[in-house]
């Protein structure tokens, strides 16, 4: 080496990189001004000699160029260029075995992250990390590369190391920040599809890989790399979708979801172990179109290493799973169902996460996104992670998180798992297993303002969009507003509302008597949240039997419950959803190594199930009754909730205009009964759905005639209507109100009588169209 250049190496500096230990290698890597000349330094571990290029022609074949000295035996190079500004260079690397490769300079680029970036990530308020963390394929001083960075405050050294530098650590050491100890680089060359980690080197000299917290895809399991890839380029088309979606799924609007998982719907092709997310697209479409719901919900698509956990351990958070294709893949899925007008919710796990090691358990060194007290930062059933969510950087790679799947992916809704284990700092968990917080409770304070923080934010930002909480405890305000002290949620899952039902229903007709109460409690909390009501997965896994495997009696007992079970849920107040399969009245439990038994579709009592469940769906979205004023107490009134011993109940759906109210009458014994019931309004009313009905499987016990409210006093109503119901089932009556010719001649007749006419709101109905008059 030359006396010129040797006397400007700073070899403490330079042995720090060639021992990766250096955390700022741009302070010498890169180009550096030297009057009216340039140095540049370069370290290619193992290469015999470089030659720097520079002053390309536009054909790129004419250039200058110059061989790099070697400052060091382990492939440090030095070089003296006679250009003040160096513009746009490249290095061609030659090794003694004849290799060699041409690459650009990484550490010629500025920083891409400025002090907003960090002050904003460091206070837990940037939205929108994921763009600036993470890696992103961009142009860059006119050389296409990736934009690579990550936060491991607590590393000596980060290096990127991937398909594109031969998994070599040395190669490509990140620059530290000077604030918010974030590492970032750009490596020119690096482009889509190829996969990459993280490799972390700590004080104690202990090195690893992990794969980056905010990649954006990665590979399919075992292999656990991250995977280059580009979200910007998808054409996205749902925009009538999404203009309309506030309108289509907030408020009293009818809202039929279908839980599924997406490995169980479709069989892949042959050789392939998962169909891909656009052969499932046209499929579940298809489907539920045919049966009426309004919206999928998928179980987790975010990278999980376990398929047994079905998606609810997560790794890559901010990548959908490769098992079914690419994200631009998982994008046209989205798209296709928001043309079919077809909502998508995600569910989504910021309560836990899995300790694997190339994840992000102890991830810098230190336990930077979980708690270092295993009394805080263990769960000890499930055996993962608790989140810090009082480190603000943690809470803002959920809350980001959260976003991303909404503002990159076009999700319709949020679902929230295990929103009790966040709250509750002693879920789960025995004494002495947990720390009370700072005034001696139970509550985890941290969470509980990451949740609001969380909802707060997304109403702001992406209005119409729900967020919805999987949470089984009497915890308050779960859909409370922010402003008011509650959580902000908009809808919960009525976690009561399915145990108390599945409980009562399992239970033997004979003896359902004594537990005529859980059969009626759920209306006694109704309203106390905005409240969805659930069939979910966890009821039909692990030995807990399918829904129609909880039946009791003989086969077709079973179903006759079941039928009843599917009417109950949809004429009580709340949002509707279904598990997969469930619909079919599947016998075998569910596991994610099966498909749906679509099958069972050519058997005549499980099709009359999957009919009862469409025409209900149908139903549903059609009588105004059913939604219009379901988180009101208005739209629902008991008639006849104490007959216990006859296992009966009666009750009424209302809409804001009365000529659309509904009678329901539920026979929850095991013989037919003919139900006596009052009614609130003089009229006529029609059965327009009963679950005996043959078309669905039952015996054909129907009410075919329409029936006039009798002047027989009943349940404290002055007139009553009977209807008759086989074993297990129920009957939903339109009431229709007297036209004009028809209420004068009751009238006449209740002057004879001298009994009163209780009108609906004053309402009648002539020739076929309705007028209003006051009574």
């Amino acid at each position: 080496m030359t006396n010129k250049l040797y006397k400007w190496m700073n070899w403490p500096k330079i042995e720090e990189i060639i021992y990766s230990e250096c955390d700022n290698p741009h302070e010498l890597l890169g180009p550096h001004k030297l009057g009216s000349q340039t140095i540049l330094q370069a370290y290619f571990p193992g290469a015999e000699s470089v030659t720097v290029q520079w002053d390309f022609a536009e054909d790129a074949e004419e250039h200058k160029e110059i061989e790099m000295e070697v400052a060091d035996e382990d492939g440090y190079f030095a070089a003296l260029v006679p250009v003040k500004e160096m513009g746009f260079y490249r290095y061609v690397v030659s090794y003694g075995d004849g290799r060699s490769f041409v690459t650009g300079d990484p550490y010629r680029h500025k920083v891409q992250i400025d002090q907003k970036d960090i002050d904003k990530f460091k206070n837990g308020i940037h939205y929108t990390i994921y763009e600036k963390l993470g890696a992103h394929p961009m142009k860059l001083d006119g050389e296409d590369g990736t934009y690579f960075a990550v936060w491991a405050p607590n590393a000596m050294r980060v290096s990127v190391v991937g398909d594109f530098n031969r998994w070599d650590g040395r190669l490509h050491q990140m620059r530290r920040l000077s604030d918010g100890g974030i590492f970032e680089l750009f490596i020119p060359g690096a482009k889509c599809g190829d996969n990459y980690k993280f490799e972390l080197k700590l004080k104690g000299g202990l090195t690893y890989l992990k794969a980056d917290p905010y990649g954006n895809a990665a590979q399919l399991r075992p292999d656990t790399a991250s995977v280059i890839t580009d979200l910007s380029g998808f054409a996205w088309t749902d925009q009538e979708f999404i203009s309309n979606r506030e309108k289509f799924q907030t408020g009293e609007v009818p809202m039929s979801v279908y839980e599924m998982y997406l490995g169980s719907f479709v069989n892949p092709k042959e050789g392939e172990i998962y169909a891909n997310y656009r052969e499932i697209a046209p499929k579940v479409i298809s489907y539920v179109k045919e049966m009426g719901y309004t919206h999928v919900e998928l179980m987790p698509v975010m990278e999980h290493p376990f398929d047994g956990s079905w998606g609810y351990q997560v790794i890559g958070y901010y990548a959908p799973t490769a098992r079914y294709g690419t994200p631009q893949d998982f994008m046209y899925f989205v798209n296709e169902l928001h043309k079919a007008g077809i909502g998508v919710i995600l569910d989504w796990v910021p309560a836990h996460f899995p300790r694997d090691t190339y994840g992000l358990s102890n991830f810098d060194g230190t336990c930077l996104y979980e708690h270092r007290d295993p009394r805080q930062g263990f769960h000890p059933h499930w055996g993962t992670l608790i989140y810090n969510y009082g480190r603000p950087e943690v809470a803002n790679y959920l809350i980001a998180n959260g976003l991303f799947w909404v503002e990159k992916y076009h999700a319709d809704g949020i679902r929230m798992d295990a929103v009790a284990n966040m709250l509750y700092l002693d879920y789960g968990k025995n004494d002495g297993e947990w720390v009370a917080n700072m005034y001696g409770g139970n509550e985890n304070l941290e969470a509980i303002e990451m949740i609001k923080h969380f909802n707060s934010v997304l109403k702001k930002r992406d209005p119409g969009v729900l967020s919805i909480a999987e949470e089984s405890t009497a915890f308050p305000l779960i859909t409370g507003k922010l402003e008011e002290g509650g959580l902000g949620f908009d809808l919960k899952w009525n976690m009561g509302f399915m145990n108390d039902y599945l409980d009562y229903i399992k239970t033997d007709p004979y003896f359902r008597s004594y537990r005529h109460g859980e059969l009626t409690f759920s209306m006694i909390y109704a309203y106390s949240e905005n409240f969805i009501l659930v069939f979910s997965h966890d009821e039909v896994v692990h030995g807990k039997a399918t829904l129609v495997g909880k039946m009791p009696g003989d086969r077709e007992q079973k179903f006759a419950n079941l039928r009843l079970s599917y009417a109950y849920m949809m004429t009580h107040p709340g949002k509707k959803l279904l598990f997969m399969g469930q619909d079919l009245a599947e016998f075998d439990e569910w596991n994610e190594n099966r498909l749906v038994e679509w099958d069972l579709l050519k058997v005549p009592e499980h099709k009359g199930v999957a009919d009862l469940v469409k025409d209900l769906n149908a139903l549903y979205r059609s009588q105004r009754a059913l939604y219009e004023l379901d988180s009101r107490r208005e739209g629902f009134e008991w008639l006849n909730n104490i007959s216990g011993n006859e296992c009966y109940l009666s009750y009424v759906r209302k809409a804001k205009e009365p000529e659309d109210m509904l009678l329901v009458v539920a026979n929850f014994a095991g013989i037919p009964q003919e139900i006596t019931t009052g009614v609130p309004y003089e009229g006529k009313y029609k059965e327009i759905f009963n679950t005996d009905d043959v078309k669905y499987g039952g015996t054909g016990v129907v009410n075919k005639t329409v029936k006039k409210a009798q002047d027989v006093k009943w349940d404290e109503r002055e007139q009553s209507v009977t209807v008759k119901l086989a074993p297990l089932s129920l009957s939903i009556l339109q009431f229709i109100p007297y036209t004009e010719e028809e209420l004068e001649k009751v009238i006449e007749q209740r002057l004879r009588k001298n009994t009163p006419v209780k009108k609906a709101a004053g309402k009648t109905k002539t020739a076929g169209k309705k007028e209003t008059k006051r009574a």
